[in-house]
C-alpha cells in the first residue's frame, strides 16, 4: 500500500475524502480491536446509518460492524483483513476484494465488498460477497 492511500486527502472539487484513502481506513477498521482507536476511525469511515449486507445478515451502524468483528475474533481467534488487489472505484462506488488471514497466516476466506460512498465521502453501504467461503460454511443457514 502506498502512502498516498493512507493520507487523508480530499477531492479538490468536492472537499470530500478521496475514495482510496477511505478504503484504506475501511480495511484498518476491520483490523482494529476494541482497545484501539476504532470509534474515532469509524466516525471518519462510516455514515451514522451505514448498512452492511452479507449472507450472515443485515447490520446497521458502525457499532454493529465493530461487534460483528469482535464476535468473529472471539470465535475464530486473531484475524487480519487484507486487500487482494487494488480497489476499483467509479461513480460513488467501489469494489474491494479482500482476504481474511488467521493468526498463523492461513487464509480463512476471500470475498468482495461492493461499497457505496455518501456525498461527504464516508461509506454509507456495503454489500459483502464470499468468493471462497470458510471451510464448513453453510450459506443456506443464513437466509
Amino acid at each position: 500500500m502506498t502512502d498516498s492511500m493512507t493520507d487523508s486527502k480530499t477531492d479538490d472539487m468536492t472537499g470530500t475524502t478521496a475514495p482510496l484513502a477511505q478504503l484504506e481506513r475501511y480495511t484498518r477498521f476491520w483490523n482494529t480491536g476494541p482497545d484501539g482507536d476504532r470509534d474515532r476511525l469509524a466516525a471518519t469511515v462510516f455514515t451514522d446509518e451505514v448498512e452492511y449486507r452479507a449472507l450472515v445478515g443485515l447490520l446497521r451502524g458502525a457499532a454493529a460492524l465493530a461487534d460483528f468483528r469482535d464476535q468473529f475474533v472471539s470465535h475464530a481467534g486473531p484475524a487480519t483483513v487484507r486487500r487482494r488487489e487494488e480497489p476499483e472505484v467509479h461513480h460513488g462506488r467501489a469494489r474491494l476484494r479482500w482476504e481474511i488471514l488467521t493468526g498463523d497466516g492461513t487464509s480463512f476466506a476471500t470475498g468482495t465488498d461492493v461499497i457505496e460512498f455518501a456525498e461527504d465521502g464516508r461509506i454509507s453501504a456495503i454489500a459483502a460477497f464470499l468468493d471462497r467461503a470458510p471451510e464448513g460454511f453453510d450459506p443456506t443457514a443464513h437466509d
